[in-house]
């Protein structure tokens, strides 16, 4: 327990580095708009005239110590139902506009952009970020952690981009009823951005320094209204969907089977900053597959959620602990059982407070013998000093009258999870932290079923210098949850320092960084701790002024069995528990320049592997696009793994191809198949996206599955489905 607490004194020593708000002298004065707006992209009305202009944007890259050479103007301004926005974009240079396609949420470092990103409680912690790309496109997302984006939430709001000489145009309308903040509050946090790939400029309106992204809410500035913002009035929306569909199981050489089905989702403000979403039959087939990759670790990977009913404020309940440590992972709910209906209250309570509650059922499984189970969540956070907060987690799994039955497998009554975590986040953003503990609570378990674990990490332009410890009960049990090893203690320093030139035309930075990961096994009166796994990596990384990047890299690595391991991961012999093998491995990564139509990247790894073996793994990705309308993007990942007997070689392919067509910025097809050697299997999905009206879809997706030797269908499947998005 010692080493527990000494890991956490420094969290009690960072507070006099909070301070208030770093960029509070940047300000936009908000006045109510004085003529009706037409979202088209023109800056003619009376409204847009008599707007302020926020402008002298700061350069953020390359270079933080300068106003930016490409030129910027926002004007902002409200009536009783909108929030409107419109930016011109002026260009430095001549040529065409650099953008990815017209998909939704595109990749920020892949296209000519303005962002704007939102706080409206100025407690630069959680917001909005709304934009489009040059060639029309919008982005949008919620903004959770300080500036993390999750832009798989989408909501309902116009917007429009005009291209004229010299300059585009970006104009949007964001109604209150999309947004959530607290009634009265005249003081938002607000910032917006600029990409111009043409001229390798990113640049801000209220100055964020070059090692945070700019949506930093850190470093946003105060949008300061001249009256309390307008209430959302009535706010409940219905979102019903139909579908139809056919499938069919050529393996179990089944039938097709026909489905026809209807649900609805339903969006309620309790408050303007308090969100109440319920679900009846929910369907997600429209939301895209898994990308594969090839598996060679011995412990479950991760793939992050889609689904968009548990997205927004989600970081309330997902984000509690580690990437490698959740309480909760929402994907374990529905995971081939159906959902029959849920329900979840969240957001802002005030400033300082909020909630997070959850609900969901599920049906019952005949052939497996699942019974039906309910899913509770609880969360609750408290902000403290200046971007701090407190949280505490609660999560309940209930199976419902459930009595084993002979021949089927069995399942837990309960389980249930009890977390506490202390975030830190300094003003300026330099220090950042967390301190967690979690207990589980399961039938016939107890006794090292608790999880303590924390880190601290500074950065500044320089340095960044940092270390994590998780400890992980070896009883530790969240069903719920994602926790994909127990039973270790785990420490993780890690060291990094930049080199900033400024003679060279094209090298921005440069520098080392170290890390070291270090697993020691759940000590017990018979077996004493000791490291399992050590890993060292020593990278260099180069950043040039076209965007692309270069990073060297050098390893070791030490692992001890704590079970029997195949390592090819294809079904074959496993290593025996207990032995010790050692390697030394090295590689590179490349990602080309964005600007240009045809960019790749490249990665490589070469060295040691079990049992005295060696591994070459080689994974590339080819793009080339024809703006804005096609992008074309081929994946490929190639290991060859070359052990002793009874493995002797290895070689398999995971190869992905991929096609996204965007007609219009309402109408996307994207085609991708997926063939992975390990796995057996090759894979199709197709989606055609028709977005009719703003949050309302058509949508057409065909998916079917191959065996790789002979093409062979092994199942298929065809889903039209329709929402619409009804506002009350």
């Amino acid at each position: 327990m010692k080493i527990y607490l000494l890991f956490f004194v420094p969290f009690f020593f960072i507070h006099p580095v909070f301070a208030q708000k770093k960029n509070e002298a940047y300000q936009y004065h908000l006045q109510k708009a004085s003529s009706t707006l037409k979202i088209d992209g023109v800056l003619d009305e009376k409204a847009w005239l008599d707007a302020e202009t926020a402008a002298n944007f700061f350069m953020v890259q390359p270079v933080d110590t300068s106003l930016a050479n490409v030129r910027t103007e926002v004007r902002m301004t409200y009536d009783d139902r909108n929030l409107y926005l419109i930016a011109v974009c002026y260009q430095a240079l001549p040529g065409k506009n650099v953008v990815e396609s017209l998909r939704r949420d595109f990749s920020f470092n892949k296209n000519d952009n303005f962002l704007l990103f939102m706080d409206p409680f100025d407690d630069q912690t959680n917001g909005f970020t709304f934009g489009a790309n040059a060639a029309g496109a919008q982005w949008d997302g919620l903004l959770f952690e300080g500036g993390s984006a999750n832009l798989s939430w989408d909501n309902k709001w116009t917007s429009t981009v005009r291209n004229d000489a010299g300059k585009w145009v970006f104009e949007a309308a964001i109604p209150f009823k999309t947004i959530r903040y607290k009634k009265g509050i005249t003081r938002w946090g607000i910032n917006f951005s600029r990409l111009d790939l043409k001229a390798n400029e990113k640049s801000s309106w209220a100055p964020v320094p070059r090692q945070f992204p700019t949506a930093s809410l850190a470093y946003t500035g105060t949008l300061v209204w001249d009256a309390p913002p307008p209430s959302a009035g009535v706010n409940v929306s219905v979102i019903p969907y139909a579908l139809g569909g056919v499938t069919r199981n050529y393996d179990a050489n089944r039938p097709n089977e026909f489905r026809g089905d209807f649900g609805a989702d339903a969006k309620i403000a309790v408050t303007s900053s308090l969100n109440l979403d319920l679900t009846v039959n929910p369907d997600f087939s429209q939301v895209e597959v898994d990308r594969q990759v090839t598996n060679l670790d011995r412990f479950e990977l991760f793939f992050p959620e889609r689904r968009q009913f548990f997205l927004e404020n989600g970081d309330l309940f997902t984000n509690f602990g580690y990437g490698t440590v959740r309480p909760f992972f929402s994907r374990r709910i529905g995971l081939g059982v159906p959902i029959r209906f849920g329900a979840r209250l969240s957001g802002k309570l005030n400033k300082d407070w909020r909630i997070g509650l959850l609900d969901m059922q599920t049906g019952k499984v005949d052939e497996s013998g699942l019974p039906a189970q309910n899913f509770a969540v609880v969360s609750l956070q408290r902000r403290v000093f200046a971007r701090s907060n407190i949280g505490a987690i609660f999560i309940n799994k209930e199976s419902m009258n459930y009595v084993p039955e002979v021949g089927k497998p069995s399942y837990s009554a309960y389980n249930r999870n009890l977390g506490f975590e202390y975030n830190l986040a300094s003003s300026n953003n330099n220090w950042t932290g967390k301190a967690l503990y979690l207990k589980s609570f399961s039938p016939g378990k107890s006794g090292d079923d608790a999880v303590y674990a924390g880190n601290l990490l500074y950065s500044d332009q320089k340095w960044t210098l940092g270390g994590q410890m998780e400890y992980v009960g070896k009883s530790y049990n969240a069903e719920v949850g994602y926790v994909p090893r127990r039973g270790y203690l785990r420490l993780a320093p890690r060291v990094g320092r930049l080199f900033y030139t400024k003679a060279s035309k094209t090298l921005i930075s440069h520098g080392p960084s170290v890390v070291n990961t270090v697993f020691y096994n759940s000590p017990t009166s018979t077996s004493p701790i000791r490291p399992t796994d050590n890993e060292t990596v020593l990278l260099y990384t180069f950043n040039f002024r076209n965007r692309s990047t270069f990073a060297a890299w050098a390893g070791h690595t030490y692992v001890r069995l704590l079970q029997g391991f195949d390592p090819t991961n294809s079904g074959r012999d496993t290593l025996a528990r207990g032995t010790e093998h050692r390697w030394n491995a090295t590689g590179f990564d490349y990602i080309s320049k964005p600007q240009s139509p045809f960019t790749f990247a490249v990665s490589t790894r070469y060295g040691g592997y079990y049992a005295g073996g060696t591994r070459l793994n080689l994974i590339t990705e080819v793009g080339y696009r024809f703006q804005p309308y096609v992008s074309l993007l081929l994946s490929s990942s190639y290991n060859d793994i070359r052990l002793p007997q009874p493995w002797n070689r290895t070689a398999f392919w995971l190869i992905g191809p991929r096609v996204d067509v965007t007609l219009t910025n309402t109408l996307f097809f994207v085609a991708f198949m997926q063939y992975n050697d390990q796995q057996k299997n090759v894979n199709l999905n197709t989606r055609l996206q028709w977005r009719y009206k703003p949050a309302s879809d058509l949508y057409i997706v065909y998916t079917d599955n191959y065996l790789p030797e002979n093409f062979s269908v092994k199942n298929r499947a065809l889903v039209v489905k329709l929402t619409y998005w009804w506002n009350l």
